[in-house]
């Protein structure tokens, strides 16, 4: 930023870069927690976000000095229509990374699934699924593939969505006969997460286009009364031209469609009755609720019926609470709510 007569904080945080468009608008999830159970579970799931709220809940966070009180927090609503199991796939570890050693496919996809790609005339299932089964003692992960349901949310969509969602928990023989027996069938929210547990959040930012240093990255305006010869919404030096201009010199560029990872959301409320949330007129810029949803802790990114991508969270906070959060009433709905 050049010689300063004092401090000034840097512009931009390298944790961000580079600060470019998201290749594709599902989220990616690039590394997947390990959990310790008996039985193998899926690790993630996915929902549209509805948009926020308010609501008065009963603090049950130990050592707060409101805890037993009752609080205004903010949240946010997703839906979360049952996601369709339509493979699963095996990989081994190798010197390259994880490579996929075979996979396996319900033979009745649905006919959606033909908006996203070109479905196969005919699945080698029994092929494949020996195959896996000879090369048990190589398989590192099992993970799911899974489809969106958009038919069933309040969306007015039809293209599905397409990701994986890994199995962990129990033996590796345990995960392969759960995957088995989810093959072609659905799973719901309610059979992966739970009231009061901690998520990580995955998904792309609301897209803003090309916008300048100030907006980009926060840096001061310029007096406009002088010493502004070429601008005053701009860096005031570009640093040494020879043999470059640093790339680190905040400039204009695009902002916001990035990929986000936000940790440790909590969960407040997992509902199968739409009516519950739904307000009068629906949601604005969603509609209407029409499958389960969740109610997140906080704001998450990402603009209204954006896919949001959630998994188990892969640095839990050390926070103790006693039970299930208390919900005591919702800003969507018009009289007062039991403490639940």
């Amino acid at each position: 930023m050049g010689a300063r007569p004092k401090r000034a904080p840097k512009r931009g945080s390298w944790g961000f870069w580079p600060r470019v468009r998201a290749r594709r608008i599902v989220a990616r999830i690039r590394r997947w927690p390990s959990i310790v159970s008996d039985k193998p579970k899926l690790l993630g799931f996915a929902g549209y976000k509805v948009g926020m709220l308010h609501l008065v809940m009963v603090e049950d966070r130990v050592g707060s000095p409101f805890y037993g009180r009752e609080v205004v927090k903010a949240a946010t609503v997703i839906e979360c229509p049952p996601l369709l199991v339509l493979g699963f796939r095996a990989y081994a570890k190798t010197e390259q990374g994880l490579k996929s050693i075979g996979e396996v496919w319900a033979s009745d996809p649905p006919r959606d699934l033909e908006r996203v790609f070109t479905t196969p005339e005919k699945f080698n299932t029994e092929e494949q699924l020996k195959k896996i089964e000879d090369n048990l003692e190589r398989v590192e992960e099992i993970r799911l593939i899974v489809a969106t349901q958009p038919r069933r949310s309040g969306l007015g969509k039809k293209k599905p969505e397409v990701f994986e969602v890994k199995i962990d928990g129990g033996t590796m023989k345990d995960r392969l006969e759960y995957a088995k027996s989810l093959l072609g069938k659905e799973v719901r929210v309610t059979e992966v997460f739970e009231e009061g547990q901690y998520i990580d959040v995955v998904a792309v930012t609301k897209g803003k286009g090309t916008q300048g240093p100030v907006k980009r990255f926060g840096v001061k305006i310029l007096p406009r009364w002088h010493k502004h010869r070429k601008g005053y919404r701009k860096v005031g030096t570009a640093g040494p031209q020879h043999p470059s201009v640093m790339f680190t010199i905040p400039r204009a560029g695009q902002m916001g469609f990035h990929q986000r990872t936000e940790y440790n959301k909590r969960i407040l409320v997992i509902g199968t009755k739409a009516e519950e949330i739904n307000p009068k007129g629906g949601w604005k810029h969603y509609g209407i609720v029409r499958s389960d949803f969740i109610v997140i802790e906080g704001s998450i990114p990402g603009p209204a019926k954006r896919l949001i991508r959630m998994r188990f969270p892969i640095r839990p906070p050390q926070v103790q609470h006693s039970g299930k959060p208390k919900i005591v009433w919702i800003s969507v709905k018009p009289i007062m709510a039991e403490v639940r």
